[in-house]
């Protein structure tokens, strides 16, 4: 990894790219297959292909909703292996606003990020920060959390927002509910979810970006049954499963990912919105989910907590003041290899930036990493050997 090079990451696209008077053309559409499938569960591996990168799946996407993978460069971001990341479309649509990114070359461009990037519709965002919402059939009706200025949100201008941005996969808006919810609050939100998809395909103008759907119908079985056979009628090119890691006990989220991912195409990329404890993703893979994303790697960081081989480590522990190893004696970072716990403890407790950079640099890694030996595992055949390892290893500060 350079640290400080100040080169324009431009430099390092891959030969697929062309650089024509600083826009990226491109050569290749979406795209999506699946070259193992493990033997003893039903995870696979495959390559999911967007704006020319390929993308190893089984793979977490760093969150990068205002168009930057806090505290971290693009450049750091693609060196530790990453090459699909996810921006959202309330946040670019509030500040600095979809037309001014569209107008400056899209998101690649504007961030300098020559990889692939997922925009999520917003529906998330606007369920869980608005301060006053309201759902009609039209839209939701909200009050931004930066402001209280008033917006609508609608299916047709979430995929304006995510199409002027320049995304390469884009979701329908969908209706979010949190847990618990009644079933018949579950039931009307993914009735309405199904008809806002309807509309965000009919008003889809672009061929480049994909569409992905989102399955939502709460801790209810058959409604996610229903909600899934309702999106997959319209054959999209990818699905999410939506509406989990929103309160619900673990065994919850996993009972739903067991009852829906078997309802979707084989054929198209599965993606599990939010959920991103490695244990969870781990269920998600063994269940035959490609995609996942949460804020947990650089928000963790950013509170000192990090991920290692042995569990999770606080670095706030008074126990590191005078600790001269590195976070993970087995980790390859370049956070490990030069820096101690010592150190890291020193500048976090006086809230120097370097340090919530070198701890969220430590973390992402930790997941590219995590995310490589799934891959390679299931194409070994020995998952499930994998996941007894991974938890029996696994212990707490």
């Amino acid at each position: 990894m350079r640290w400080g090079s100040g080169r324009n990451v431009l430099q390092d696209v891959p030969p697929r790219f062309h650089v024509f008077e600083n826009a990226l053309v491109l050569f290749m559409s979406f795209s999506f297959r699946i070259s193992h499938k493990d033997t003893h569960t039903n995870a696979r591996a495959g390559t999911l292909t967007a704006r020319g990168v390929e993308v190893h799946t089984p793979a977490f996407m760093p969150v990068g909703t205002r168009g930057v993978v806090k505290a971290v460069s693009p450049q750091e971001v693609w060196d530790m292996g990453y090459r699909l990341i996810l921006a959202n479309a309330y946040h670019l649509y509030l500040r600095p606003g979809h037309d001014l990114v569209e107008k400056h070359g899209g998101l690649h461009t504007f961030m300098n990020w020559p990889g692939a990037i997922l925009t999520d519709s917003g529906g998330f965002q606007v369920f869980s920060l608005a301060r006053l919402r309201k759902v009609t059939e039209d839209g939701v009706l909200f009050q931004s959390h930066i402001d209280g200025s008033s917006h609508t949100f609608t299916p047709e201008l979430s995929v304006r927002v995510q199409e002027s941005v320049g995304a390469d996969i884009i979701m329908c808006l969908d209706d979010v509910k949190g847990y618990p919810a009644t079933r018949e609050e579950a039931l009307d939100a993914l009735l309405r979810t199904d008809r806002w998809a309807q509309r965000c395909l009919a008003v889809k103008k672009k061929v480049d970006p994909a569409l992905f759907g989102i399955v939502q119908g709460s801790m209810f079985s058959d409604l996610r049954k229903l909600s899934a056979e309702g999106l997959t009628s319209l054959e999209l090119d990818g699905y999410a499963i939506g509406g989990l890691s929103v309160g619900e006990p673990r065994d919850r989220m996993i009972e739903m990912m067991e009852v829906t991912v078997p309802l979707l195409p084989v054929t198209v990329p599965r993606y599990v919105m939010g959920v991103g404890k490695p244990q969870d993703i781990l269920d998600g893979v063994l269940r035959g989910v490609d995609l996942f994303d949460c804020v947990l790697p650089t928000r963790n960081a950013r509170n000192g907590m990090l991920f290692t081989s042995v569990g999770t480590v606080n670095i706030k522990n008074a126990r590191y003041h005078d600790d001269p190893g590195p976070i993970d004696p087995v980790c390859r970072c370049p956070v490990c290899a030069i820096y101690s716990r010592a150190y890291l403890r020193h500048l976090f407790q006086e809230k120097e930036m370097f340090g919530l950079r070198l701890l969220t640099v430590h973390n992402l890694f930790y997941y590219s990493a995590m995310m490589q030996d799934i891959r390679k595992a299931i194409g070994e055949d020995r998952l499930l050997g994998f996941v007894k390892d991974f938890l029996t290893e696994e212990s707490h500060d």
